[in-house]
């Protein structure tokens, strides 16, 4: 038998996992990450593996956004729910509706958390459980792009209650 990994095995491994790292860049402290993920969920009233977070090139970002916002340039974080969902009317009642339920998937990509980290003066894991959060709210169905600063209010809410700044 040979020591080395299939694919589909390595896949298999990720897949148990709530994140995956597709990406070699920057380094990034994948437990923590998984720690803070499941912090998040704790949070918002959500079960453990409610959500996948996979950290993915810049060159994978970019083909994303292309492809599913039809964007020619990258991005830092980027949401796939697995159904659409309405904006939510609150925060506990959507978490407590969707308890158990698999919301989704969310590719962030580590260069641009890292350059947005400098610009906001956070580290680049700070800068990633804020894109996190920002995911998973994506997920639940809140759009900052149309629902007139309600996701953002709620976002630096839950940043100063989880010790992220605002």
């Amino acid at each position: 038998m040979s020591a080395k990994r299939t694919e589909r095995e390595a896949f298999e491994v990720e897949e148990a996992r709530s994140i995956g790292n597709r990406q070699r860049r920057i380094r990034l402290p994948i437990a923590a990450m998984e720690r803070f993920l499941l912090r998040l969920n704790r949070e918002l009233g959500l079960q453990q593996g409610t959500a996948f977070v996979r950290f993915v090139t810049d060159a994978e970002m970019k083909r994303l956004n292309q492809k599913f916002r039809n964007k020619k340039k990258t991005t830092d974080v980027l949401s796939f729910p697995s159904e659409a969902r309405t904006r939510p009317r609150g925060l506990r009642a959507r978490a407590r509706k969707l308890r158990g339920v698999y919301l989704g998937d969310i590719a962030i990509s580590p260069t641009v958390a890292r350059q947005n980290a400098k610009q906001f003066g956070r580290t680049t894991a700070e800068e990633i459980w804020v894109l996190m959060l920002h995911g998973v709210l994506h997920l639940l169905g809140y759009d900052h792009e149309s629902d007139g600063g309600e996701m953002e209010e709620l976002e630096l809410r839950l940043r100063r209650r989880m010790g992220l700044g605002g």
